[in-house]
């Protein structure tokens, strides 16, 4: 046995594990010691049923290479879904240590031309499919904690720089990446007494999502490093997924390529309190010496 191997021991799930990032998250949580159970529905990137499920090709690849995985097919963002996936960790491995909640797809659209369906489908299964993966892991790691069997439990949910900053033509997918880091934040408040570390990354790889977006970036000029590889942002998720990753909860980070960056949130800026209601005029005032004072916005991801 491999005494680094961070992960040795631990059983992961991974939810959209079939292709691109989660698969990449999968196969790299195997080769540090992790019993993988991947999670995949098999549909296309508009929501709807592909001819077969990649899950159990993954889990494939995971005991070709001497690691141990089962596959998952069910729909995490149904009840019966969350359930059977937390299920078929217990039942297989007999524990469960870490969830990457990471499924997804788009149907972008401009937003008069964004339909309630295309809004319904991609918030059901961004934000939905991360909610309920972690309340139903969450009531297991608590019941351990309430035995006295408090666990070293970690969740990583995936939001987007779409999230963080939105993005032109994809406002149900900004929208529902955004609702994920509210999520991760107040699960890491209350779910910290249970033993529970709640994170999430805003990843920047080439994958079945958005390979019209990095068609053209390819290696590093004079390395070949390629920058946009999904298996680039596997290592901070398998060390956040980790025991090693003691004390860090509640916190957003951004990976690309070879870059890790902490991503601080809103935090009150400039401000005014005159100790009485404003009147209209006066509030304009007041507001545009405050934003005179303040750090202009982050650009909006396709806008110019």
């Amino acid at each position: 046995m491999n005494a680094r191997r961070i992960c040795e021991g631990r059983v992961v799930i991974v939810t959209g594990a079939g292709r691109g990032l989660g698969r990449a998250h999968a196969l790299a949580y195997a080769a540090e010691g992790a019993r993988v159970v991947v999670n995949d529905l098999g549909v296309g990137l508009d929501g709807t049923p592909g001819p077969d499920s990649p899950a159990s090709r993954v889990a494939d690849d995971i005991r070709a290479a001497g690691g141990e995985a089962v596959a998952h097919g069910g729909d995490i963002a149904t009840t019966e879904g969350a359930v059977s996936l937390v299920r078929t960790a217990l039942e297989t491995y007999g524990r469960l240590d870490t969830l990457v909640n990471n499924a997804g797809f788009l149907r972008d659209r401009m937003l008069v031309n964004l339909d309630e369906d295309d809004w319904d489908a991609v918030v059901r299964v961004h934000l939905k499919g991360h909610f309920l993966p972690l309340k139903h892991a969450a009531a297991h790691w608590r019941a351990e904690a309430k035995a006295g069997r408090t666990p070293v439990a970690r969740v990583v949910s995936t939001s987007s720089g779409a999230g963080l900053l939105g993005s032109v033509g994809q406002g149900n997918y900004s929208a529902a990446k955004a609702g994920i880091v509210g999520l991760t934040l107040v699960a890491a408040a209350e779910l910290g007494r249970y033993g529970v570390q709640v994170n999430a990354i805003a990843p920047a790889a080439r994958t079945r999502m958005t390979e019209r977006t990095f068609a053209e970036t390819m290696a590093a000029p004079d390395s070949g490093f390629d920058t946009m590889a999904p298996e680039n942002v596997s290592p901070l998720v398998v060390w956040l997924g980790s025991a090693a990753s003691a004390g860090v909860t509640g916190r957003v980070f951004e990976a690309e390529g070879g870059r890790i960056t902490v991503m601080e949130g809103w935090r009150p800026g400039p401000t005014a309190d005159r100790g009485a209601r404003w009147t209209p005029a006066e509030a304009a005032d007041a507001a545009l010496k405050l934003l005179a004072e303040a750090e202009p916005p982050g650009p909006v991801y396709g806008a110019g």
